[in-house]
């Protein structure tokens, strides 16, 4: 097979972390070709998706006294080839957020890919429609009491409500931007006034969950179905247990009510075409759906011994075969 990954510039990528090295390891051991490319080396020409591409060879990570450790130089680049994407067996999209006008307009490229012929993962149309933050809204039953909203007195009165919150902006990531909220804090109403712009941008407010200090748990699903977990938790000097902020991560297991959350999302996932996912869970809620560069693949293969990115490929390397065969 022949992969195609659009990522960040690879020097910036950390071959210890960042998922996309290890579906792109993964890839490679497993005998496959791949390339990589940026999202603003994407075109349209005749009707159909194009990149430039680089193949690349990566040296894999190397497991040493429980740390993930990188060879120098840890990967190696091709001269660059302007190529149809449908050329591709599967190309994933893996770019960070934000996601802004570039992001976008990316995924409108990838439009230009018949899915007949190249999987896209996740769907292009699947990530536009799926704002991180507000796909969650739908499993109602799966996530805390939250509202969204940019009018200052409705936060506030949710706030005052519930006795404390967490404030989310839409577009954020790696746990930027989120605050702890109540309502007797001095400097309530100018946190919603610079969350929301002045009242012209609407944030998430989300009952504080009292469990998030026992951690904020990652469970990767595949097509649906979860392959892995790992628990994050906060340095002690930061709420926030994201791994961007300073936090921990730990050894877990998926409980029978995180494997509900789990079904009642999984259906609803596959319609959209979003196969490979990241949800958050804390004590037992559904707080965020991440389709846009889900990561936590090394830390769970770290900490559980696992290959979660061969299970990846090899279920592209089988969803192909069926394709090829259907």
């Amino acid at each position: 097979m022949k992969l195609a990954f659009i990522i960040d510039p690879i020097h910036q990528l950390d071959p210890c972390h960042d998922t996309s090295v290890a579906l792109i390891e993964a890839a490679q051991i497993l005998g496959q070709e791949v390339w990589v490319t940026q999202a603003n080396l994407l075109s349209v020409v005749e009707g159909k998706a194009w990149a430039v591409l680089q193949r690349v060879e990566v040296v894999p990570v190397e497991l040493v006294e429980g740390r993930w450790v990188a060879a120098n130089p840890w990967y190696k680049l091709s001269d660059s080839c302007l190529t149809s994407l449908e050329t591709m067996d599967a190309v994933f999209m893996r770019t960070d957020p934000p996601v802004n006008d570039s992001y976008l307009y990316a995924t409108y490229i990838l439009d230009y890919i018949d899915q007949n012929k190249t999987l896209v993962i996740n769907s292009p149309s699947g990530i536009r429609g799926a704002n991180e933050k507000m796909y969650a809204l739908q499993f109602t039953k799966a996530i805390p009491e939250t509202i969204v909203s940019a009018d200052k007195q409705f936060i506030r009165q949710f706030v005052e409500a519930k006795g404390a919150a967490v404030l989310k902006p839409l577009g954020n990531k790696a746990g930027e931007g989120i605050l702890f909220l109540q309502s007797s804090d001095r400097n309530f109403n100018s946190i919603v006034e610079l969350s929301t712009l002045q009242g012209r941008v609407p944030v998430m407010v989300q009952t504080y969950l009292p469990q998030a200090k026992e951690g904020d748990k990652r469970i990767i699903l595949l097509n649906g179905e979860p392959i892995g977990a790992l628990n994050r938790l906060s340095s002690g000097t930061d709420f926030r247990n994201n791994m961007a902020t300073g936090g921990t991560v730990a050894q877990t297991e998926i409980t029978p009510r995180e494997h509900e959350i789990c079904t009642q999302v999984a259906e609803r996932l596959r319609q959209d075409g979003l196969i490979f996912v990241g949800i958050d869970v804390i004590g037992g809620y559904l707080t965020e759906v991440n389709v846009t560069s889900p990561t936590g693949i090394r830390e769970i293969d770290r900490l559980d011994g696992t290959h979660l990115g061969h299970q990846v490929i090899q279920w592209i390397e089988q969803t192909s075969f069926g394709r090829l065969r259907g």
